[in-house]
């Protein structure tokens, strides 16, 4: 049996991204034999959004004792989801000859627009980031051209894109709904930083093109909820869900009209590309799902025809495609239909967890031959 250790700074409360694809990943390599320890804060059970200092101490807490127990858990790789301050633990692991793959979901600019006083020292931040994907075995892109992105950055060239994916058996078209929520309506889920278009989302809703028997329900939490908590209160079409259980998304989606990811370019989703979990959820829960014209998410929906695309800070655009599909029953099936079919086949969970188990016995055997 191989050993793994996982450590994400990220918190990994349901209901948000890093959530799924943490726990996702480690539940498909833990199927393929492998024993998987996941180092992670403990403030992510927490339901209140902890400070700097409280996050910078949990950073140093969760890799103290991770690097204790490298001596105990003798791993045969460490995989990491890239954040600048796991810097301690690459080097320690570079230093060890561990093999590492380091997983990159964003370049620098999410941690900027998150984070904006972090602009202050942006050439470190920059750097403690840099170094790592440098020193990596193996990088975990997860679009093609934020892959690219990564190379052009560092020189690194062993990089291996896997984007997101749907758990298909909880997700699904038969997902019962647990809420009493105004039908027809159309979802977003999600985290609501600042790059999701959450203003174009609640200004669609006003839009002179949004068909009238249609609500909206928006469901999550983060930067932009008092946004979110406003336009619920001053418009009856929009309902606003705080973070509900992994399992109960799926029933929220798949007796949707369709689910909505309408990001802009805040982070520059034009150059490095997304593939956002929403997309491939709301496509395993068999509904079309409306995508702003960026690569990745763009690409997949034309590729299957499993949804819309629309220019993104474009709310009249997003309110005539929701008019679109609402007023088309059939093609709203046939859409979703296929997206289910396209998950199935090749974008669940599963998928990706054996092509990250490949990739990890890859780069052990690799380290071993370079060794001997």
């Amino acid at each position: 049996m191989k050993r793994l250790i996982y450590l994400c700074l990220e918190a990994t409360k349901q209901g948000q991204a890093s959530y799924a694809h943490v726990h996702e990943i480690i539940k498909g390599l833990r199927k393929r034999g492998w024993e998987v320890q996941l180092f992670e804060p403990t403030y992510s059970m927490s339901n209140t959004a902890p400070g700097p200092f409280v996050r910078l101490l949990a950073f140093i807490k969760v890799q103290f004792i991770l690097l204790i127990n490298l001596i105990k858990i003798k791993p045969d790789a460490i995989y990491i989801r890239n954040h600048f301050a796991t810097f301690p633990t690459a080097l320690v692991a570079k230093l060890l000859r561990k093999p590492v793959v380091q997983e990159v979901n964003g370049p620098y600019e999410d941690l900027f627009i998150a984070w904006p006083k972090t602009k202050m020292l942006a050439p470190l931040f920059k750097w403690l980031i840099r170094m790592q994907l440098k020193w990596a075995d193996a990088v975990v892109a997860v679009t093609l051209q934020l892959g690219k992105w990564v190379q052009s950055e560092t020189g690194q060239r062993s990089i291996q894109v896997i984007p997101n994916g749907a758990n298909s058996e909880i997700f699904q078209p038969q997902a019962q709904l647990k809420y009493d929520l105004p039908k027809p309506y159309v979802v977003f889920f999600g985290t609501f930083a600042r790059w999701q278009g959450i203003d174009t989302l609640i200004k669609a809703v006003y839009s002179p093109h949004w068909p009238s028997d249609v609500n909206m329900v928006i469901v999550g939490d983060g930067a932009e909820r008092e946004a979110v908590e406003k336009a619920a209160l001053d418009n009856t079409k929009i309902t606003y869900l705080r973070p509900v259980p992994y399992l109960d998304i799926a029933g929220i989606v798949a007796n949707s009209l369709g689910g909505l990811s309408p990001k802009n370019n805040l982070v520059g989703s034009s150059s490095t590309g997304l593939f956002p979990l929403k997309l491939f959820e709301t496509m395993a829960c068999g509904v079309p799902v409306i995508v702003t014209d960026f690569p990745g998410q763009a690409d997949l929906v034309r590729q299957y025809n499993c949804g819309l695309v629309v220019p993104h800070d474009n709310p009249d655009a997003l309110a005539k495609a929701v008019a679109t599909i609402y007023a088309n029953p059939t093609m709203r099936s046939d859409m979703g239909a296929r997206g289910r079919r396209a998950i199935e086949e090749e974008h669940s969970w599963d998928c990706r967890a054996a092509k990250t188990d490949d990739l990890l016995r890859q780069i052990i055997a690799s380290k071993r031959g370079k060794r001997e």
